[in-house]
């Protein structure tokens, strides 16, 4: 049910709103994204979002105002081109108002073709630390961090979800104050306070006395490897200690081998993404919270757990310190 009310994200009930998107989550219903899309749509005339990517997904209608559409591309090198003519279609049939985008890099490149051709608003999103000295790791976000120098002074507003990105942007790239709003992800905290338990870890896993969750991508920026080291040493010590880590990604397949080079089969499960209510249960019957990422922009898992009740161990990253004190270096094992 996404019925207009003015409650979250724009505020804007004369808006129709163009969103361009990487997430293939908002495809999914019962996802933790496409709720969030939906408590954007209530805020909104309507909303329209168009998602890169080379599956086959058909349009859908997720709420009474709310579209999410496909490039459906070939091979991810056409999703830029065949964002651009779906959003030129999008735009003039839908007399959009506005766009955003979620991120400054791609999204960007799609947004900003769009802006100049229709001559309407443009916001870029920055939802992850691109001024962190972790950030250029490797070459793909050294051009990233490149393409966010180049299209973020070209937006007419920038919406970042932490004052340590506006801070980089004002800094480093020059940009006014005055185009920079810091909101975080919305995030319904009684929702999650009052979320049922409807799986309990313990009860799931009897074999562990105490359980480590993650929940994240399995990407290289969250850098789960350290975690899996840091949690080797603490099995050293317990041997019934468990390590549940949720998510998929790129680096499921090396983490599994790193997992079996530690000796640690037994004690190490991987649980694919959640629907949001279960993961809300396994952040409230889990006795620790682990997030070992390089960069954030947020961390909204490590919010959503710290809601929930579970203590939380982190690196530096994101709002971490914000939440525990339990923060360690980046890659630093032994301390996590």
């Amino acid at each position: 049910n996404c019925d207009r009310i003015s409650g979250s994200g724009w505020q804007d009930l004369n808006m129709k709103l163009l969103m361009i998107s990487t997430d293939q989550n908002i495809f999914q219903a019962g996802s933790a994204v496409r709720a969030r899309m939906v408590e954007y749509a209530r805020s909104l005339e309507a909303l329209h979002i168009i998602v890169f990517t080379n599956q086959k997904f058909l349009a859908q209608q997720f709420c009474a105002n709310g579209w999410v559409y496909a490039t459906n591309s070939w091979s991810k090198w056409f999703n830029i081109f065949d964002a651009i003519n779906l959003g030129k279609n999008i735009v003039a049939d839908q007399k959009i108002s506005e766009i955003t985008c979620q991120d400054p890099f791609l999204t960007a490149m799609v947004a900003l073709k769009l802006k100049k051709k229709f001559r309407i608003p443009l916001e870029i999103q920055v939802h992850t630390d691109i001024g962190s000295p972790y950030f250029a790791f490797n070459f793909g976000n050294r051009v990233r961090q490149f393409l966010a120098g180049r299209y973020l002074p070209q937006a007419d507003k920038i919406r970042v979800v932490a004052e340590r990105i506006k801070n980089y942007l004002v800094a480093k790239l020059r940009i006014s104050e005055e185009k920079i709003t810091v909101r975080p992800i919305a995030v319904d905290v009684e929702k999650i306070k009052q979320a049922p338990v409807i799986v309990d870890l313990h009860e799931k896993y009897p074999q562990f006395e105490k359980i480590v969750l993650m929940a994240s991508r399995l990407t290289p920026e969250k850098d789960l490897a350290t975690g899996l080291r840091a949690f080797k040493l603490v099995q050293a010590q317990n041997q019934n200690t468990g390590l549940i880590i949720v998510g998929t990604g790129p680096e499921l397949v090396n983490l599994q081998k790193l997992v079996a080079e530690l000796d640690l089969p037994k004690n190490v499960v991987f649980e694919t993404w959640l629907s949001q209510d279960k993961l809300f249960a396994f952040y409230k019957t889990a006795d620790i919270f682990l997030s070992t990422s390089l960069y954030e922009g947020y961390g909204l898992s490590m919010l959503e757990a710290n809601i929930a009740g579970l203590k939380v161990v982190a690196t530096d990253a994101g709002i971490a310190s914000e939440l525990t004190k339990q923060v360690c270096p980046v890659g630093d094992a032994e301390c996590l």
